[in-house]
């Protein structure tokens, strides 16, 4: 009973640590979309330069991973050489810079619990650039499944009160770019046993996120920064976003490497309804039934596609046991055999 007991507490206290990390990774998501939607919004904080905003948040992050790699020694550098770095981890680092830049961009145009509702889209953008690079394996039901989670994400549109044309298309832009980036890690790093954790990440793409973000940023906003003269750098806004931002790294890493990338999946469905519920109640932002059909209906279409990868899941970790078990089983009849004709050889002898 007392062994019992033992083992039930180590279980809930598993349970607890799972939840704890869940809860930790939704608030610091739920705070930087809110955080950038405030300071990005011509209604709030009205500084309108997404690209400003992504190259502050890179230079943080870059700054800070470099100090815990180089200088503290909190973690060691990844080995990996210059051919592999310029072939991955550059073309990794421009797609991240890129949808970062779009997303952040889109929240000039679109409302918080919107820019969520056309975020549902992920699964179809990964899955079919899986498809198209040959990662994934086309199947007919969870084809039929992604058309399902696009026909709810385009009802909400359609029922959208604030939609702005060119919102959506950078919204979906990120989408595409962030979805290519996932892809991209499968291919390029980890076919090459490459793993990067958050600090590690931030420490060898950062720097290309600001190299990539500086040509857009010198064209685009720097001419505009530099005639507004009124504008002064506050530390502590941009200093708290830019931390909350590194905070949001580091709690991605803790959660998908204590529970898992499928646990990720579904709290960011959990947390994209407290998104909404917030943005309708607090900030004030219009939200239509029809909007709530939609994404209703993609949220179905994710929920069932989350319930699938955790079926595949199961089923591929029970054929690895039973595999396990067969080869185990197979050494011991070897060791049963080479015992007796051991015996055998010493009789005749």
């Amino acid at each position: 009973m007392g062994k019992g007991g033992s083992v039930s507490d180590g279980v809930m206290k598993k349970i607890l640590l799972s939840y704890t990390y869940v809860a930790i990774w939704i608030f610091l998501s739920f705070t930087v979309i809110v955080y950038n939607k405030y300071i990005l919004d011509k209604k709030m904080y009205n500084w309108p330069f997404p690209i400003s905003l992504t190259m502050i948040h890179m230079s943080f992050c870059a700054t800070l991973a470099i100090l815990l790699v180089r200088v503290f020694k909190f973690v060691e550098p990844v080995s990996m050489s210059r051919e592999v770095y310029f072939s991955s981890v550059v073309p990794i680092g421009a797609l991240y810079s890129l949808s970062l830049w779009l997303s952040n961009s889109a929240y000039i145009y679109l409302s918080v619990s919107f820019i969520q509702m056309l975020k549902a889209l992920m699964p179809v953008a990964v899955y079919s650039i899986g498809v198209g690079l040959r990662k994934e394996s086309y199947k007919n039901d969870t084809m039929f499944n992604m058309l399902s989670i696009s026909m709810g994400v385009a009802v909400a549109a359609y029922g959208e009160a604030r939609f702005d044309t060119w919102g959506v298309i950078l919204q979906l832009g990120a989408v595409a770019f962030e979805a290519t980036r996932l892809v991209m890690i499968q291919i390029l790093l980890t076919s090459k046993g490459i793993s990067l954790n958050p600090i590690t990440s931030l420490y060898y793409v950062a720097p290309c996120c600001l190299v990539f973000l500086s040509v857009p940023w010198i064209l685009v906003e720097y001419p505009i920064l530099k005639e507004n003269s009124s504008f002064h750098f506050d530390f502590v806004i941009f200093g708290t976003n830019s931390l909350c931002a590194f905070a949001l790294n580091l709690a991605v890493f803790l959660l998908v490497g204590k529970t898992s990338a499928l646990t990720m999946n579904v709290a960011g469905v959990v947390k994209d309804w407290l998104l909404i519920a917030f943005s309708w109640s607090v900030i004030k932002d219009t939200v239509t039934p029809i909007n709530l059909f939609g994404y209703g209906l993609a949220f179905l279409g994710v929920a069932y596609y989350n319930h699938s990868k955790l079926q595949a899941l199961k089923a591929k970790e029970a054929q690895k046991k039973v595999t396990q078990a067969d080869e185990e089983t197979g050494r011991l009849l070897e060791d049963r055999e080479g015992d007796g004709s051991g015996k055998r050889n010493d009789q005749q002898n």
